[in-house]
């Protein structure tokens, strides 16, 4: 497979900094070291011909017994310019799961990185808030990780007042409210 245009001005580039990269059917891949991680994603960001200002998405995928390193951090990038994407994938080991957090470059990657945090157990150096978002603080392991008991029993946990929502302990009262005052205007 020959590399897109795209893909050859990043080698230019970044030269030993791209790891590995393919291009299939429009759909541009990179690999980099995590040791360089924020340096290539600021070029990625800041370069006005790339221009992949915005990150859609970062997730992971684990590949327990299949591949090492075990994880990889896998971030996807579009420009709204041009309308060209790129993923580019990160490896990281099991021995160390952790990455550089992408919050100083966009904001938008805090409430993601929490997100691959909680379900795979990567964490991300230098994130203001690294804590689980999806599950309960008391969630043991991380459910998306391949090596995770589905059988496992987690924590019972007692149920927290949420002031002023429908999940604390006044929320029979609210609703009976409010079934009340659409009676009443009827």
């Amino acid at each position: 497979m020959e590399d897109s245009p795209n893909i050859s001005r990043l080698r230019a580039r970044l030269g030993g900094k791209i790891l590995d990269s393919h291009a299939f059917r429009g759909d541009d891949t990179i690999v980099v070291a995590r040791e360089e991680l924020r340096e290539v994603f600021r070029f990625l960001k800041e370069d006005p011909q790339l221009d992949l200002s915005f990150l859609t998405d970062i997730t992971a995928v684990d590949y327990l017994g299949r591949k090492t390193p075990r994880f990889e951090v896998v971030y996807h990038l579009y420009s709204l310019k041009a309308g060209h994407r790129l993923r580019v994938k990160v490896p990281v080991p099991q021995e160390d799961p952790t990455v550089d957090s992408l919050v100083p470059l966009w904001k938008g990657a805090n409430w993601l990185e929490r997100e691959v945090w909680d379900m795979f157990g990567i964490r991300f150096h230098g994130h203001p808030d690294l804590r689980r978002g999806l599950l309960y603080e008391e969630f043991e392991g991380h459910p998306l990780r391949k090596d995770y008991p589905v059988n496992q029993r987690q924590p019972l946990v007692a149920e927290r007042e949420l002031a002023g929502t429908f999940v604390d302990q006044r929320s029979d009262n609210k609703l009976l409210q409010l079934q009340q005052k659409l009676t009443a205007k009827r």
